[in-house]
């Protein structure tokens, strides 16, 4: 996996955690619509998701433009943990 394509499935993961929480923008998406992940501020992802996600659409499908303006940075979810040291052997 490259990184465009890892950089793309994180953001797909992100937007259904986003619609799993507002479950109304469902709603604006047609069935069966190709949905292109954008992500502002990245001119070469967005021309690659646009590329790729229209290389493999079909005729008359319905397209959806995904444009993420602000995403948190990923934060480790470890409440606690322990660092056992070993010696040299």
């Amino acid at each position: 996996m490259n990184i465009m394509e890892k950089k793309n499935t994180d953001l797909i993961k992100e937007f259904n955690r986003y619609m799993r929480e507002h479950p109304d923008i469902a709603e604006s998406i047609p069935n069966n619509a190709v949905i292109i992940m954008q992500l502002e501020g990245d001119e070469g992802f967005n021309k690659w998701s646009n590329k790729m996600a229209r290389e493999h659409m079909e005729k008359d499908q319905s397209v959806v433009y995904i444009r993420i303006k602000k995403i948190k940075p990923l934060i480790s979810r470890i409440e606690e943990l322990e660092i056992e040291p070993h010696a040299v052997y």
